[in-house]
């Protein structure tokens, strides 16, 4: 069994005159240390698909289809809150899209992180501030112990990312769901980001879901990716093997929408 499987999931919200499908039959799997991307334009499902694994759906979506997680018993869709709230960062983290909105302007980064961690381990202050030292660390964020009392207005984009993905980490959990965590960085940071998820793979064993629209981000960095348009999967594979033969019209229209340097030039 893989790390992570979804099956079938649907979601559905209320409108006028019945029920508008966001995302159908889903059906995805995340191994152990395998970084997937998902991938497709905005509004295709892939944040949808990602929230319902922990149940952060507003209570208005309709949810059917399973979830299941390797040595977890039952399906993350119809487990319990104070079961799902056992999974929720300890078992699987997530990385919120946009930093800046993501983090809490009013407390410091290092108490954020710490409150994740406590969450989850029983520590003293001392002791989750130590431990948060150490996660930022982890991602490589400079002068770490001196940007504990930082607040997030004070943190460049790439830093607060980092906080980002340090507060995911805050009980290592066994899968990250990373969710357009590049977007609005220039291409620097953005390609520092995705070393780091690259590293964290390597040293920490993590698996992780990578959630966006640059196919330049999936060909970097992705083992496999599936390709979402109008809430179905419509094409998945081996990065390498999508890009050299896509066998979808629309993943043929996503790759041949890729800027080129010559036409660039010309």
């Amino acid at each position: 069994m893989a790390l992570l499987e979804i099956d079938g999931l649907e979601v559905a919200f209320p409108a006028a005159g019945g029920w508008v499908p966001a995302v159908r039959g889903v059906s995805l799997s995340i191994g152990r240390g395998e970084i997937v991307g998902l991938v497709g334009e905005s509004g295709s499902g892939k944040s949808l698909t990602a929230l319902s694994v922990l149940q952060l759906l507003p209570p208005r979506a309709r949810v059917a289809g399973s979830v299941r997680l390797e040595d977890q018993p039952g399906d993350l869709l119809a487990a319990p809150e104070r079961e799902i709230r056992r999974v929720r960062g300890r078992r699987i983290g997530i990385v919120f899209q946009e930093p800046s909105t993501a983090l809490d302007p009013v407390w410091p980064v290092g108490f954020q992180i710490a409150e994740a961690v406590r969450a989850h381990q029983r520590m003293s202050r001392r002791e989750a501030r130590e431990e948060v030292v150490r996660l930022l660390d982890l991602v490589a964020l400079p002068d770490a112990r001196r940007r504990l009392d930082d607040y997030p207005h004070q943190l460049s984009g790439g830093q607060r990312q980092r906080v980002l993905i340090a507060m995911a980490l805050a009980s290592g959990p066994d899968l990250l769901l990373a969710d357009e965590p590049t977007t609005a960085l220039d291409v620097t940071i953005q390609a520092q980001i995705l070393e780091l998820l690259e590293s964290l793979r390597t040293r920490l064993g993590l698996s992780v879901l990578l959630i966006t629209h640059d196919l330049a981000v999936v060909a970097e960095t992705c083992d496999r990716m599936a390709v979402m348009h109008e809430g179905r999967i419509v094409e998945e594979g081996k990065v390498e093997d999508v890009f050299r033969a896509p066998s979808h019209p629309y993943t043929r229209e996503l790759l041949a929408a890729v800027p080129r340097l010559g036409e660039l030039a010309s």
